[in-house]
C-alpha cells in the first residue's frame, strides 16, 4: 500500500502520514544510541561509537558530538553526512546572532530555526527529510540549563533525561525509574553507565565505544568537556562495582527469603 504514496515527500497516503519522514525516522532507530542527562549543575551527554575500525587513524575531535558555540553542543543519530550539514547551519545562525546582537542566541530559538529548516524538507518536491535526529544541550541567561530533542519532521520537545537511536525506548524506561531532578553531575554520568551498560548491543562497556561529554557553568562561563577515555573507564569500573554490590545484596536478599519460607 506505501509504495503508491511513498516516491514523493509531499504526498500524504490516505490515513494522513507521509511515509518518507517515517523512514527517516526508521534510519535512526538504527543509529548509535545517544542519551543526554539534565541536573541542577550541568547536562550529561553519551553517546555510543560504532566506528571501531582499528586502521581509522586517531582524532582529537569527537565522534557524536558537537559544539555549536560557547553555550551550547549537540549529539547526534542517524546519517553522519546528514547531519554534518545541519551542525554547519547550527553553527552559522549561531554566528548570524551573536553578529547580529552581541550576544549567544537563546537554546530554544536556535533550535527552532533548525527546526523550520527540518521542516521545509518534507514539504517541498525534490527534497528528501534529514535522516538525523538531535540532542541539544546548552545554558542561557532566561532558562538556565536546557535539554531538547528534534526529529526529521521538524517536530521538537524539551527534557529532563531523555534517549535517541538503537534501544531508545528501553533507555527511557530506565531513565523514567531512575531519573532524579536533584541528582549531582557524578550520579548523572553513572545513571548514563547504567543505560549504556542495558541497551549497547556489547557483553561489556569499555572506554572506546562510549563518548561522554559535561556542559556546565563556572566563573560566568560555560564549559563543555569530552571526558577522556581514562576517566571514562574510571566511571565503567566503579558502575561494573556498583552492579555488582547490587547482585550481590539481591542473592542475599533472596537467599533470606527461601530460608524463611522453610
Amino acid at each position: 500500500m506505501a509504495r503508491r504514496y511513498d516516491s514523493r515527500t509531499t504526498i500524504f497516503s490516505p490515513e494522513g502520514r507521509l511515509y518518507q519522514v517515517e523512514y527517516a525516522m526508521e534510519a535512526i532507530g538504527h543509529a548509535g544510541t545517544c542519551l543526554g542527562i539534565r541536573t541542577p549543575d550541568g547536562i550529561v551527554l553519551a553517546a555510543e561509537k560504532r566506528n571501531m575500525n582499528k586502521l581509522l587513524d586517531e582524532v582529537d575531535f569527537s565522534e557524536k558530538i558537537y559544539k555549536l558555540h560557547e553555550n551550547m553542543a549537540c549529539s547526534v543519530a542517524g546519517i553522519t553526512s546528514d547531519a554534518n550539514v545541519l551542525t554547519n547551519e547550527l553553527r552559522l545562525i549561531s554566528q548570524r546572532y551573536l553578529l547580529q546582537y552581541g550576544e549567544p542566541i537563546p537554546c530554544e530559538q536556535l533550535v527552532t530555526m533548525l527546526c523550520d529548516l527540518k521542516q521545509a524538507y518534507t514539504q517541498f518536491g525534490g527534497k528528501r527529510p534529514f535522516g538525523v535526529s538531535i540532542l541539544y544541550i546548552g545554558w542561557d541567561k532566561h532558562y538556565g540549563y536546557q535539554l531538547y530533542q528534534s526529529d526529521p519532521s521538524g517536530n521538537y520537545s524539551g527534557w529532563k533525561a531523555t534517549c535517541i537511536g538503537s534501544n531508545s525506548a528501553a533507555a527511557v524506561s530506565i531513565l523514567k525509574q531512575d531519573y532524579k531532578e536533584d541528582m549531582e553531575i557524578k550520579a548523572a554520568i553513572m545513571l548514563a553507565m547504567k543505560v549504556m551498560s542495558k541497551t549497547l548491543d556489547v557483553t561489556k562497556l569499555a572506554a572506546d565505544k562510549i563518548e561522554l561529554a559535561v556542559l556546565s557553568r563556572g566563573q560566568g562561563k560555560t564549559s563543555l568537556r569530552i571526558l577522556p577515555e581514562k576517566e571514562v573507564t574510571g566511571y565503567i569500573t566503579l558502575h561494573e562495582k556498583e552492579e555488582a554490590k547490587a547482585e550481590e545484596e539481591k542473592k542475599k536478599e533472596k537467599d533470606g527469603k527461601a530460608s524463611s519460607s522453610k
